[in-house]
């Protein structure tokens, strides 16, 4: 079994999760009858919607902060240089 088949057995596997999961969310949204708030029903599903949740570990968390940081510093240099550039273009024209 090639990595691509695999990776979409398991993308059909999981879209059939999230299916069932908005049916149940549909039929439970379809039997409400009234339309006022419930705040223990909304904790209730906040925490049910948290608990699926795939928390990155801490090693990726670190990992992918450092590289966003990263990024983010590239490119402020990048337009400090640009504009640099172009002030100095702007003051030899004008």
């Amino acid at each position: 079994m090639t990595k691509s088949t695999r990776l979409d057995v398991g993308n059909k596997e999981a879209n059939d999760v999230v299916k069932k999961d908005a049916k149940k969310v549909v039929d439970k949204q379809a039997s409400d009858s009234s339309d006022s708030f419930d705040a223990g029903s909304f904790v209730k599903g906040t925490r049910e919607e948290l608990s699926k949740v795939v928390w990155p570990s801490r090693q990726q968390l670190i990992s992918e902060s450092a590289a966003v940081i990263l990024m983010v510093g590239v490119s402020a240099t990048l337009i400090y240089l640009v504009d640099k550039l172009f002030g100095w273009a702007s003051r030899q024209v004008f």
